[in-house]
């Protein structure tokens, strides 16, 4: 069904999507998900965080962009952008039914430098999410968002489809800010976001089964 409302309920795109997909989980993911050792690099980084469930029921994943510089292996950057992802979904089954499919992005980029811009690395995550996680994505919000990068924004704007577009969220005035903290929760959220949480690194959550997210 994510692949059909991806594909505007068109069967035959759908289907051309769908199989793509499962050429490209084949090549990506051999054993089905990504170890913690094929990462070890990219999570060493500590740049990576997954928060509990939103008010909606929508896991919370936070990006430091200030903690992050352009891999020199890319191979490992996107084994760690899938492993990211698969994580973040499978902590939907965690002590509940399944609910909800999507989940919340947010990039924060507060005291980002030139030397943490990795325009490739944002947009590869993005087309990874277009192309192999239809429908996943709920909203992305982008806090803190510098004036320098506000050019390259635009820039990465045009490798994102419409749809993907439309759940960006820049988040800068205070009414901004009040809704997007009422729209994750106070729970949830970390306290240097508003909430009353603290920020719970990727590695540090333990979710059973999440070698079965995509099967």
């Amino acid at each position: 069904m994510r692949f059909l409302i991806a594909r505007s309920m068109n069967p035959e795109k759908a289907a051309k999507m769908f199989c793509q997909w499962k050429k490209w989980r084949a090549e990506m993911v051999p054993l089905g998900y990504i170890t913690d050792s094929e990462v070890a690099d990219e999570s060493a980084a500590e740049k990576v965080y997954l928060q509990g469930l939103s008010k909606n029921g929508y896991p919370v994943l936070i990006i430091k962009v200030n903690k992050h510089f352009p891999s020199k292996d890319q191979v490992q950057f996107k084994k760690f952008v899938v492993h990211a992802l698969d994580k973040t979904i499978a902590s939907l089954f965690k002590g509940r039914e399944i609910g909800n499919e999507k989940f919340i992005g947010i990039l924060d980029l507060q005291n980002i430098t030139y030397s943490n811009v990795d325009v490739r690395g944002m947009i590869t995550g993005f087309q990874f999410l277009q192309a192999y996680y239809p429908e996943r994505l709920a909203t992305c919000y982008l806090l803190h968002m510098p004036q320098f990068f506000v050019t390259i924004w635009r820039f990465i704007c045009r490798f994102l489809d419409k749809a993907t577009q439309q759940k960006m969220r820049i988040v800068i005035s205070e009414e901004q800010k009040e809704e997007f903290i009422r729209e994750v929760g106070e729970d949830i959220l970390p306290e240097e976001y508003g909430g009353r949480a603290k920020l719970v690194l990727l590695q540090d959550v333990a979710v059973n089964h999440y070698h079965k997210v995509e099967e």
